[in-house]
C-alpha cells in the first residue's frame, strides 16, 4: 500500500510480502513491526458487523505537527545552482508534468515510493540503490516502480546543478508535484534533505495490509504519526491497484478471510478478476468509484463506508470505532481532506532526514559516491 506500501504509500500489486504469523481480524498472517534507528548516518554500507452510520463522531484535532529540522525548508536550493536565476525545483516540477501526462499511474507509483522510503529510516533516498541485499531488493519493494522518472530528474539536476540536488529531495519534489496534479492539494515542497550511506534489505520492515487497526495504528505511532495522520495517509489509496493476493480470500465463503459484510455488488464484479482457488495475478482500483480510481481526493473513504474496501486494512478503518470518526469526517468534506492531507504529507517527507554534514549528495541515485 501507500502507504501500507506508504503505504502502501498507493499501489499493492505485486508486493511479494514475507508473511509471519499475526493476530489479524481476518485471519491473515501479517508481518512483524519493529523500529529501526536512522539510516545513513556512517555506519557502513476487523469487525464482522458494520458500524451504523449517523452524523460524524465530535474528534479533538490532532496536535500541531513538530517542525523538522532546519533544513530542509521551502527554497532550500534558491541560488545554489551556478547560474543563480534557475529554479531548479521549477525545472524538475515541469518533467514530472510531462511524465504525467504520458503516464497518469506514475502517481500511485512514485506515492509508494516515498512512503516505503521515509518508512525505512527516514527519507533519504536508500530505496534507490541498486544491489542484491539493499532496500530495492527486499521482498515488499520488489514491485516498487518509477526508478525512471527519478533517475530522469536527477540527470535534470546534475546538468544544471552538479552536486547539489539530493535524490530524496528529487522524490519528495516528484511527490508533491504528482499529488497536485493528481487533483490532490497543493502544498509547498521542503527541500534540503541528504541521501543516506546505508541500504539494507533486513532494515526493510513495512506495515502489512492484512494487519489489524490497532497494530497499525502502533506502526505509524512509532513514526510518531497520530491515528488520524495514519487514516489520512492511507487514504492515498485513492489511487493505485491491488492484485487479487491481497483480497481474493474475502471474496469466497468457506475461507477465513470472508468478509460477509462486503457490498455484494463489488463482491461479484471482482469474482471474475479473482477466481477461487486460483492465483491469479490480476488486479482491481483500490477506490472503487470509476471517477476517481486515479485522483487524490476524499472518494476512498466514502467508498469503504459503503464496504467497498479492497484491502483488509483499508476496509477496517470503516469498521473500527477508533478510526471510523475520521473516515467518516474525510469522506464527507474534500477541504477537511486536503487539507489533512497536506500537512500529513509534509510530516512524513520530513520523517528522520538527514541534514547539514550527514549523508551525501549522491551523483547518482542508483549507487553511492
Amino acid at each position: 500500500m501507500f502507504i501500507l506500501a506508504l503505504s502502501n504509500v498507493g499501489e499493492s500489486k505485486g508486493l511479494g510480502w514475507k508473511q509471519g504469523r499475526s493476530k489479524s481480524s481476518y485471519g491473515r498472517k501479517s508481518y512483524g513491526l519493529k523500529s529501526h534507528g536512522s539510516k545513513g548516518r556512517h555506519v557502513g554500507r476487523g469487525h464482522n458487523k458494520p458500524p451504523t452510520y449517523s452524523s460524524p463522531t465530535p474528534i479533538p484535532s490532532s496536535p500541531p505537527l513538530s517542525p523538522p529540522l532546519s533544513p530542509p525548508n521551502v527554497g532550500f536550493y534558491k541560488g545554489l545552482c551556478p547560474n543563480k536565476l534557475v529554479d531548479i525545483e521549477a525545472v524538475l516540477a515541469i518533467k514530472v508534468q510531462e511524465h504525467f501526462r504520458k503516464d497518469p499511474t506514475i502517481l500511485p507509483a512514485i506515492l509508494r515510493m516515498q512512503f516505503h522510503d521515509c518508512f525505512v529510516h527516514g527519507c533519504d533516498a536508500s530505496i534507490l540503490i541498486n544491489g542484491l541485499s539493499t532496500e530495492k531488493a527486499a521482498g515488499p519493494n520488489l514491485s516498487v516502480r518509477g526508478y525512471e522518472l527519478i533517475d530522469a530528474l536527477k540527470a535534470i539536476a546534475e546538468a544544471q546543478c552538479p552536486g547539489v540536488v539530493s535524490c530524496a529531495d528529487i522524490i519528495a519534489i516528484a511527490t508533491t508535484e504528482l499529488i497536485k496534479l493528481g487533483g490532490g492539494p497543493i502544498y509547498s515542497v521542503q527541500t534540503g534533505r541528504r541521501d543516506g550511506l546505508v541500504s539494507r534489505a533486513q532494515d526493510v520492515n513495512l506495515p502489512s495490509p492484512f494487519l489489524t487497526v490497532s497494530e497499525t495504528i502502533s506502526a505509524f505511532n512509532e513514526k510518531k504519526f497520530t491515528t488520524e495522520e495514519m487514516v489520512i495517509l492511507l487514504g492515498c489509496h485513492t489511487v493505485g491497484v491491488s492484485s487479487c493476493a491481497f483480497f481474493q480470500d474475502r471474496l469466497y465463503q468457506g475461507t477465513t478471510q470472508f468478509d460477509p459484510i462486503m457490498d455484494p455488488t463489488l463482491r461479484q464484479q471482482l469474482m471474475p478478476t479473482c477466481p477461487k482457488g486460483t492465483t491469479a495475478n490480476n488486479s482491481t482500483f483500490l477506490d472503487q468509484n470509476p471517477q476517481s480510481s486515479n485522483i487524490v481526493d476524499n472518494s476512498f473513504f466514502d467508498q469503504i463506508l459503503k464496504q467497498r474496501g479492497i484491502l483488509p486494512i483499508d476496509q477496517a478503518l470503516a469498521r473500527d470505532p477508533k478510526t471510523v470518526p475520521f473516515v467518516q469526517q474525510f469522506g464527507q468534506s474534500a477541504s477537511l481532506f486536503n487539507t489533512k492531507l497536506a500537512s500529513a504529507m509534509v510530516k512524513l517527507q520530513a520523517l528522520d532526514v538527514l541534514t547539514g554534514n550527514q549523508g551525501e549528495i549522491r551523483k547518482t541515485c542508483s549507487r553511492f559516491n
